[in-house]
Order: C-alpha cells, then structure tokens, then sequence
C-alpha cells in the first residue's frame, strides 16, 4: 500500500502532469513505487500513476532506472519486484542482520506454544534461533533440532539433540541421517522457518535435500509452527516442503501484505500476527 502523506513542492520545480510529481523527488517517488510492490506484489503502470498523482511516462521513466538498478522487473502490463533466483541464499551472517525486530517479535509470540515438559523440533533459520534461546527456559523441555547454530547457541543446556546430518549453507543439517533420525523420534511441536512462501507452493527451502528433511521433521509433530517473516511473502524457493494447508500455525509480523493474510487465513489452522 502507498504512504499517504502531504506532499512536499521541491523549490523551483515546475509541475508536469500531477499535484504530486512536482513534490517528490526522484529518489522518493521511487521509494514509493518499490513499497508499493512489497505490499501488492506487482502492479499497472496505470495504478501506480493514479496512486501517485503522477503520468504514465513519469513512472515509464522510474521503472526503466529501478529495473536498470536490479530492484523490479517487467512483466506483461506492469511491473513486480524483482525475484531472486530459487536457488539463492543469502550467508548465514547476512540473514541474521535483516529483520532483526520483527524475528524477535514473532520468535516471542512462538513462544506461548512452546509447553513445559515437551519435546519440541527446532529447524534452521535465524528467527528459530531466536526461538531456541527463549525456549531454553522452559522448564523441562526437550529441544531437538537439526541446526548447528541452535545447538551451540545452548552449549551448557541438558537436553538437547542434534540430529546430525550433512551441513547446508545455512548450517542446517539434512540428507539420510538427519532424515533417519527424525524417524525415530517423536514431537509435541515442530517450529520450521523457510526461506520463502506463497499461496501456491508454501514454504520453500533452497535445497531438496532441507526441503525432504523438514518433511521427515514434520511427519514426527504432532503440530507443525512455521516461523516466517514478512519479508518471505512472495518469495519462491527450489523446493517446496510444505503447503499452507500442511501448518497447524504460522507466525508472522505486522508488515505481511492484506493478500497473504487472507490466503494464509483461508488455509492455515491458525494465524499468529506479531
């Protein structure tokens, strides 16, 4: 959704063709074009000039330079963010400096389903390790997980389990032994985070092999929790593990787009907005 708010005249400016155009300068009627799409997700040139008081040709021009820039590209009679490639994921460091506030939030809401005396499943991802060192607080919980960071995260914590298995870009362990082990096991409640999620696929994963042993995590829960932020509405990655309909709750924060909300509120058994 486009900020409203009062326009501001750049001294000496002439305007063109809008009220708005002569009151925003290059750089900020950009900024709104890209806020625009985080929130719709694609939109018509048509739209985004009524939304901004400004002509076609204005945002013709602003869509040339952002998608010159990387920011969005074309498609057929509008423009969309531009989507990293399925494969894409960012370094361990880079994830957890991004969203940091909202990751806390939803890590802290998560938390009120985390029951004491429980054995409960922690997958990979910076916002479930924030989850992991909340949890570790409650009394008598057993946390297994699958990523390294969580598990070292708790060095002086009694039961823990680490499932083993071979080592992901993001330090979660997958393939054949991480998938045996979540065979033997059993869960009250399993969070997952995910690298992205739509309506269409769920959640996604980078990899086949995370995307397989996130699945063989959730066939041991009871309940699955998935821990995503609003930042991964939209995004696809290679594989899916899991669709809407497959999570018995997901947490997410305030800035999810109205769209993915009703989607995920027509689907999912419960709906946590941090």
């Amino acid at each position: 959704m486009v900020e409203e708010r009062t326009p501001r005249r750049v001294h000496g400016e002439r305007p063109e063709s809008g009220p708005l155009e002569a009151g925003l300068l290059d750089v900020e009627r950009r900024e709104r074009i890209l806020a625009h799409l985080a929130g719709a997700g694609t939109a018509r040139v048509a739209d985004l000039a009524s939304a901004l008081g400004v002509s076609p040709m204005t945002v013709r021009r602003d869509a040339d330079r952002l998608e010159a820039d990387g920011r969005i590209e074309r498609v057929r009679g509008g423009v969309r963010l531009r989507r990293p490639p399925v494969t894409d994921e960012p370094a361990p460091l880079a994830k957890a400096a991004l969203h940091r506030d909202e990751k806390q939030r939803i890590a802290q809401a998560a938390l009120a389903l985390v029951r004491p005396g429980t054995a409960i499943g922690i997958g990979g991802g910076t916002t479930a390790l924030a989850l992991a060192r909340l949890a570790a607080a409650v009394p008598g919980v057993t946390i297994v997980t699958n990523s390294l960071p969580v598990a070292l995260a708790l060095p002086d914590r009694d039961g823990v389990v680490l499932t083993g298995g071979e080592r992901t870009r993001s330090d979660a362990l997958v393939g054949p032994v991480a998938n045996r082990a979540a065979a033997m096991i059993g869960l009250d409640a399993l969070f997952l985070g995910a690298h992205g999620i739509d309506a269409e696929r769920g959640c996604t994963s980078p990899t086949l092999a995370e995307a397989e042993t996130n699945r063989a995590l959730m066939a041991a829960a009871r309940t699955t929790v998935a821990l995503v932020d609003a930042s991964k509405w939209g995004v696809q990655a290679l594989a899916s593990f899991a669709a809407l309909d497959e999570l018995d709750v997901l947490v997410t924060d305030r800035a999810v787009p109205e769209a993915s909300a009703r989607a995920a509120r027509r689907a999912v058994g419960r709906l946590i907005v941090a």
